[in-house]
């Protein structure tokens, strides 16, 4: 059953949200949860307009958490854009938008704030380029789950380790939500989507779509049969340092856990974060290797 919209609900705070989620339950609606951070693009509507294809409710979330910002990372300088957001969610389809302030999410402050980590995983890749980093999602992703309660939550898969990140969050603390990743939405040159590209000056934004290129080439490489992994790696750090960016890495990992691939692995990730200018990009590629190859 499809609902028709009109207005999106703005709520602040927790006790109206719940009174909210409360009534969906009484009329046995299910509820899908997009968290964001605001500053929508295209790749967050597109997770809203896949919200709704599941549940008859989806509720946004908007709230740009510190916790997981380094020291001198962008948290001050990202967009807040809450009423273009609004305009974008009503026409998506959300019926109600959760932009709680800072002293809801943390009454106590972030410092003194009970800490959800999920070891392992956060401190690979992005987790050891931005120590703490993955602490802050889980924590707040967490929170925002026990806020919301919904059915099914919605993540892009252009943030493929955060995904990862809470799945296991959930697998292992047993909460009753299914965690949904959803394809990278790319501009028309193959440029992920992301609220950190409105960083990039027009020179740079020119020089940007040749991040996916150098994981197009990676997996072609991989898809021949190449098997040195380091260098396929060493040459995509290469070639994006060649036309201006400074690569994080670039990593080949395996799909479920990003631990190191070994034989008989065959889903792969490719991996790769790179500034460009004060633009930290990310992006994956996902690699199907075919296991009956020998040579």
């Amino acid at each position: 059953m499809v609902h028709q919209h009109t207005t999106l609900k703005t709520i602040h705070e927790l006790a109206e949200l719940r009174q909210h989620v409360a009534q969906w339950r009484h009329q046995g609606e299910r509820i899908v949860l997009v968290p964001t951070m605001g500053n929508l693009h295209a790749g967050h509507l597109a997770l809203v307009q896949q919200a709704r294809q599941l549940a008859p409710r989806v509720i946004a979330s908007l709230f740009v958490n510190p916790t997981q910002f380094g020291p001198n990372e962008d948290f001050s300088a990202y967009p807040r854009t809450l009423a273009e957001d609004q305009a974008k969610l009503t026409a998506a389809g959300c019926d109600l938008l959760f932009a709680p302030p800072l002293a809801t999410v943390y009454p106590q402050g972030a410092e003194l704030t009970t800490r959800v980590e999920v070891p392992g995983l956060s401190d690979r890749l992005c987790g050891a380029f931005r120590p703490g980093h993955f602490a802050g999602v889980a924590q707040v992703v967490c929170k925002l789950f026990n806020m919301v309660q919904p059915d099914i939550a919605m993540f892009g898969e252009k943030d493929r380790q955060q995904l990862l990140v809470i799945q296991r969050m959930v697998a292992d603390l047993n909460l009753p939500i299914e965690v949904v990743g959803s394809p990278t939405v790319r501009e028309a040159d193959g440029l992920a989507m992301s609220s950190r590209n409105a960083y990039l000056d027009a020179a740079q934004r020119r020089v940007a779509p040749q991040l996916y290129q150098a994981l197009c080439v990676a997996r072609d490489k991989l898809m021949a049969g190449e098997q040195d992994y380091s260098a396929i790696e060493q040459a995509a750090v290469q070639q994006l340092s060649e036309v201006g960016f400074r690569p994080d890495y670039v990593r080949i990992v395996r799909a479920q856990d990003y631990a190191d691939p070994a034989p008989p692995d065959t889903r792969l990730v490719i991996a790769v974060a790179a500034w460009l200018g004060r633009a930290r990009l990310i992006d994956n590629v996902v690699v199907e290797r075919n296991a009956q190859r020998s040579d």
